[in-house]
Order: structure tokens, then C-alpha cells, then sequence
């Protein structure tokens, strides 16, 4: 993100005559660019109809990685855009093989439970409402693409569970009560911000049962495989109530399988457990498999079937409008000053609004019409003026179809910004997006006025280049209802400020 500082040392007469010649200049929202005095004689300022369509997305494509934030928890009373669940799906592994507990089999004592514990990096949504849990086993047949951990698996996939499977654990999550130390049984170890689920004793004892050294059927420690045929992963699932999202990392030190037990330790007796934990690319033996999965029921809600004068926008997995701006193709030629996309929220429920808040960031890009497929491609120029990139990746010579070092938020725009409601004095939501040398394009050289695409991404992902490109939202969080270009109080436009050519 580019800052623009101003020197610090500036003679007190400059500043003076900075002050009175600015007067009456129109101060952008975005960036620090100050505009000329619209004057209606040398400057004007228009506002341009833009026409939309709402869109939800299908099959989304998304991934995510072992390494990414992971996404757990039900949403039920979301008014606007209905229900939400997400599960996390991951193996859990020996750190070594053949397994063996590191203690002497004479100082073992006995075995004392088995815990799953994830981390926990965050919230989304209303947290007086416990999230219920509880985790089944991965079917041991479940192979294909569960074994496969190239990329990442789509937010569309969810390992079958065994049909034989039992309830192995749950636990009801208050997420106002994880940031408080708990303290383990041993009276020595204490964690917060971690999620423990204890899981049954059957299972805990057939885990006890296993043996590296054996020859028969309890050999489950002595290799991956073998591992993978007695525990093929949890199904961590939100089952039952929950009004949010919560949000844990895998590879985190506080997400583990938990074995408890208890050891001699001279003439005393001892509580202490060992870890199994997720296997990456560079353990010695196969990567665990991970998945999360997302889903979304829109059905019988406002988002579904929108009027008019509403549009819905809601992050990954989730929806987009469709823009077009008919007036540009006939606009005359002009020096374009500044022209900007404004987005502003309609209220609907102070509470609602509050914990199940807008995207932290928006995304325009373009529909490239030239193409006989259906693509999409970055917006020409205004993602960041400082860097020469190429959405088309004409040149061949080192330019980028994308900005290195990415967009420049504070020239560009995007992010959702807060401000006074006109209607109802109460706080909304905005976005502005400056896409004025897009648009200088347009009118100067008559280049093609591509329908844009606005919605709040995860990931950029751009099929025709191969490249995923990270965004800046969490993955499900936020949403938000906003007017559309026939919205009386919340008009979605473009805003011009420019000077004719005589």
C-alpha cells in the first residue's frame, strides 16, 4: 500500500497560501489529490447512471491450504443472507514412525483421555450465541482426493464421514470465554485462545491399543499408512446452534490430538500427554490432508430474489453485481479530473449490521468481451498508477498483468470506510473506487467500455493466467446490503469531475 507523506518542514507563509488558494477545491476521498473548483464554467461535475445486475457465485473454485486460516462454525439467523456452514476436515498425525510414547513402558502408569484442540485467530458475526460442535471420523475409504494436497482442496469438498462412525466428541464453544487461561490436569500447563474437544474413551482406548512393534492388526503406529487405514481424520462439524464464524489455524501450535497420560517419576506420579499433529511437505513422511467446507443457503432470503433497488454483497464464498456504464460510450471528449464508483450501504438492523459487518474490502474488475470464453481481468491503470502492468499481458518484455506489489489502496480505493447517514443520522457503511484513468481512456481513445464486476474476493483468480492472487478479506467474512443505480436514497454512481476540451 503506497503512503504520500508531505515534508514536515514547510515555511509558515507557503502553508498560509496552501490554505486560502484551496479554498475551493474539491478534496477527493481517495488519495491525497486535491481537485480544481467545480465552477461550471471551466469545471463540472456529473453523475453517470450505472446499471447492475445481481449475481450469486456457483462452484466457486477457492482453496484452502493446510496453511491458511480455516473457517468453523454455523451461522442460523443471518436476515438477509441466510445460513452458513462451516466444517474443518484434518489429519492428525504421529510426528514420527514407527510411534512410540516417550516413556519407559515400566514408568507408564495408564492412559488418561484424548483431546482435539484447535487454535483459535478470530470471530465474525454474534458472539451471545455458543457454536455446538462435534467430530466423526473420516471414512477409512475416503482416498482420491482426500489423500491429494496439491493446492489445497476446494471449499465445495467434504470427505465422507464413516457410516459406522459414532459421535467421537463435542463441546459448546463461548467465544467470549477463549481469551481465558485454562489450566490442564497436571496443574502445570494452562492455554487460551484454544478450542478443546475430549473425545470418547472407545476411542481413546483404541488408540492406547495400537502398538509400533506389533506384527498383526494393531501395528497402526509403525508407518503412515498403516495410520491412515486405523484413522483416516476428523470431521470437525458445526451441528447445531451458532450465530457466527470462528476461525483456527492448523499448523498453530495450540491445534493438536492430545494424548493424555499418566508416568512415574520417581516415587511420584506424573500427568502428561504427547501430540499428534498436521504433517507438511516437509515432515518426512506423506503431508496430512486438510479440507473446509463451506456452505451457504440463500434460499427464501433477501439475497435470493433482491428488488430493484437492493444489491447483496457477500465475501467468498459468495455473490457479485454486474456493472455497466452505457453513458461513457458517448461521453465527449474531456479531461477527466476524477471519476469514481460510489457504494453506499442501506441500513437494515443496528444490531444485525454490527456483528454481521461489511466486507472489509471491495474489488472491481473488468469483463474482457473480446474474448469468446468467459473471463474476467484486472481494471487497466487505476489498481496502482505507480506500476506499469498489463491486464491483457501484451508485452512480453517483464510487465505484469497484475500491479507488483499490489494495489494501492489509498489511490484506488476499495475499502469500506464509515460516514454519517443522510437519511437517518445513524452510521453506514461506503466504498469509492477511482478509476479515473480507466475512464480518461474511454472518452479520449474511445478504448472499449468493458462491463465491470464488483464483489468481495478472498483470492484474485485469474484462470487465463494461472495465478492465484491473496486478497485481503477472511475467507466468509462480511457482507452487506447496498443501493443499486435505481436506489432513490443509496444510488450506486459514477461520479465525474472534469473540464471540456474547446
Amino acid at each position: 500500500m503506497l503512503k504520500r507523506i508531505l515534508p514536515v518542514i514547510i515555511p509558515a507563509f507557503f502553508i498560509l497560501s496552501i490554505i486560502a488558494g484551496c479554498s475551493k477545491l474539491d478534496t477527493t476521498d481517495i488519495g491525497s489529490d486535491l481537485l480544481p473548483a467545480i465552477d461550471n464554467v471551466n469545471t463540472f461535475e456529473k453523475f453517470l447512471d450505472i446499471t447492475t445486475t445481481q449475481g450469486i457465485f456457483s462452484n466457486d473454485s477457492t482453496r484452502v491450504s493446510y496453511d491458511d486460516d480455516h473457517v468453523l462454525g454455523k451461522i442460523n439467523n443471518d436476515p438477509l443472507f441466510g445460513t452458513t456452514t462451516a466444517n474443518v476436515y484434518a489429519q492428525f498425525k504421529p510426528t514420527f514412525y514407527p510411534y512410540f510414547f516417550n516413556i519407559p513402558k515400566d514408568s507408564l502408569v495408564a492412559f488418561d483421555s484424548v483431546v482435539l484442540t484447535l487454535s483459535y485467530k478470530g470471530f465474525w458475526g454474534d458472539s451471545t450465541v455458543p457454536i455446538q460442535l462435534q467430530v466423526k471420523e473420516v471414512a477409512a475409504n475416503a482416498r482420491g482426493f482426500w489423500d491429494s494436497v496439491n493446492q489445497g482442496k476446494k471449499i465445495t469438498y467434504a470427505p465422507p464421514t464413516s457410516p459406522t462412525s459414532n459421535i467421537l466428541g463435542s463441546t459448546t464453544v463461548n467465544i467470549t470465554s477463549l481469551g481465558k487461561y485454562m489450566v490442564y490436569a497436571n496443574h502445570k500447563d494452562s492455554v487460551k485462545n484454544q478450542i478443546r474437544i475430549k473425545l470418547s474413551m472407545p476411542f481413546a482406548n483404541s488408540l492406547f491399543s495400537k502398538d509400533s512393534s506389533a506384527a498383526g492388526p494393531d501395528n497402526a503406529f509403525r508407518s503412515d499408512s498403516l495410520f491412515k487405514a486405523f484413522q483416516n481424520g476428523f470431521a470437525i462439524l458445526a451441528n447445531g446452534t451458532g450465530n457466527g464464524i470462528l476461525y483456527t489455524n492448523l499448523l498453530d501450535s495450540s491445534s493438536k490430538l492430545e494424548i493424555h497420560y499418566r508416568k512415574k517419576n520417581g516415587a511420584t506420579i506424573d500427568t502428561t500427554f504427547s501430540s499428534f499433529k498436521i504433517a507438511t511437505a516437509a515432515s518426512a513422511f506423506a503431508t496430512s490432508a486438510t479440507a473446509n467446507n463451506i456452505i451457504r443457503n440463500r434460499t427464501g432470503f433477501p439475497v435470493a430474489t433482491p428488488p430493484a433497488s437492493e444489491l447483496f454483497l457477500q465475501t467468498t464464498p459468495g455473490t457479485y453485481v454486474d456493472l455497466k456504464v452505457p453513458q461513457l460510450d458517448t461521453f465527449s471528449n474531456s479531461i477527466i479530473h476524477r471519476a469514481e464508483i460510489i457504494i453506499e450501504q442501506i441500513p437494515f438492523d443496528a444490531a444485525s449490521d454490527a456483528y454481521f459487518s461489511a466486507p472489509e474490502y471491495l474489488y472491481i474488475d473488468l469483463k474482457d468481451t473480446t474474448s469468446s470464453a468467459s473471463k474476467w481481468k484486472p481494471i487497466y491503470f487505476d489498481l496502482n498508477p505507480n506500476v506499469v502492468y498489463d491486464p491483457d499481458f501484451k508485452n512480453v518484455f517483464g510487465n505484469s498483468f497484475f500491479p507488483t506489489g499490489g494495489i494501492d489502496f489509498l489511490y484506488h480505493g476499495g475499502f469500506a470506510r464509515t460516514k454519517t447517514d443522510v437519511n437517518t443520522g445513524g452510521k453506514i457503511k461506503y466504498y469509492n473506487f477511482n478509476i479515473s484513468r480507466y475512464v480518461q481512456q474511454i472518452v479520449t481513445k474511445r478504448t472499449i467500455n468493458y462491463p465491470l464486476r464488483l464483489y468481495a474476493p478472498y483470492n484474485l483468480d485469474y484462470a487465463q493466467y494461472k495465478t492465484v492472487i491473496p486478497y485481503t478479506n477472511r475467507l466468509a467474512k462480511g457482507r452487506v446490503k447496498v443501493g443499486s443505480g435505481t436506489n432513490p436514497n443509496y444510488k450506486l454512481r459514477l461520479r465525474l469531475v472534469y473540464s471540456k476540451i474547446k
